[in-house]
């Protein structure tokens, strides 16, 4: 009876489906994984632009291997697991923040393709924005493993936090993206993206596009909210324990979501690949094209708040969230509800 089934299950049909679907999950994750190594070369090379230095330079051509050579050390770093730490969940911690931030691409379209007149995504689903807020939303769960199983009080303090932090900030985050649901009328990104050929959501929802900005810059532990890990000081948090290779899984997931919430935020306000003017020479140029410098603009700017602005102290940080953005944030639901609907009527 098992033979039967698996004659049944993997059919040539079937295999050929399941070798494509492979195919387009390693195609989508090797380029997220080099393009989080070129980020830490790209923020290292702002900053110290912004310092008055040079930033990596020696390894390879303009120090571009120089992630390369920092992933080959952490691999070959001896490993170091605390005694009394709770050794299952102390492992599985990192994969619990590196994983989801990979498995949000699964939604994200890169654009038409230009050989098939289809949008490069995985999963073209009708819930993508319900999904990517679910996924992302999973990497406090491994924050929270990871100081509460490290059995100590300093990194179990600092994932605490993280948590308080991260959660506040969703909430703000999702009545936002509520109101581009509105505005597109649809969940689909692909739909939302479409629904701003005529102008980006930027221009009607402005402020909503400001406290989404300074929204992920808090959901994805980045300056001047970077409590949880506290870089600058003896402690570094949640990660306290850590070192090796699942030390570089939470820097690993880190730079994916900020690739990630970067995607998210011109796909929702931005026009995603659309070109900034529908106009002949522009709409020539591959939509991928504007979609990776619209990604990398918001990358910069993260970067260059991080060069800029002091630390938040714990209190300023969740009263900006609680008082302030979440109030505003449902003001902006319900007016551009309103909105809608009479232009809705009036239409």
């Amino acid at each position: 009876m098992l033979n039967q089934y698996f004659a049944a299950v993997f059919t040539p049909d079937n295999l050929w489906w399941l070798g494509l679907t492979l195919a387009a999950i390693l195609a989508l994750a090797i380029p997220v994984l080099i393009g989080m190594a070129m980020l830490t070369w790209f923020e290292r090379k702002v900053l110290g632009y912004m310092h008055l230095r040079y930033g990596p330079m020696y390894v390879g051509p303009f120090g571009l291997l120089q992630p390369f050579a920092d992933a080959i050390k952490l691999m070959f770093k001896e490993p170091f697991l605390p005694e009394r730490a709770n050794m299952l969940m102390f492992m599985l911690a990192p994969l619990m923040v590196f994983i989801p931030a990979l498995l949000a691409w699964a939604v994200i379209p890169l654009g038409p393709d230009p050989f098939f007149n289809k949008n490069m995504v995985i999963a073209d689903i009708n819930l993508g924005v319900l999904y990517l807020l679910a996924v992302s939303s999973l990497g406090v769960y491994g924050i929270l493993l990871a100081g509460w199983s490290s059995n100590s009080k300093y990194p179990f303090l600092g994932a605490v936090r993280s948590g308080a932090q991260m959660v506040s900030y969703e909430v703000s985050l999702g009545l936002i993206v509520l109101s581009v649901i509105v505005l597109a009328g649809s969940m689909n990104l692909t739909k939302i993206v479409q629904a701003q050929t005529d102008m980006w959501f930027i221009i009607p929802a402005f402020p909503a596009f400001v406290m989404f900005l300074i929204s992920i810059l808090a959901e994805t532990n980045r300056h001047p909210f970077d409590l949880p890990e506290a870089e600058a000081e003896l402690v570094a948090g949640y990660n306290t324990e850590y070192s090796s290779m699942p030390f570089a899984l939470f820097f690993l997931g880190e730079y994916i979501a900020m690739i990630t919430m970067s995607a998210f935020t011109a796909l929702l306000f931005l026009g995603g690949w659309l070109p900034p003017l529908n106009i002949w020479p522009l709409t020539a140029i591959p939509g991928i094209f504007w979609f990776g410098i619209k990604v990398l603009a918001i990358l910069f700017f993260m970067i260059w708040v991080r060069g800029t602005l002091p630390r938040y102290r714990y209190d300023q940080l969740m009263r900006l969230g609680w008082k302030i953005f979440l109030p505003l944030s449902l003001t902006w639901l319900i007016l551009t509800a309103t909105v809608v609907k009479i232009w809705g009527n009036l239409a």
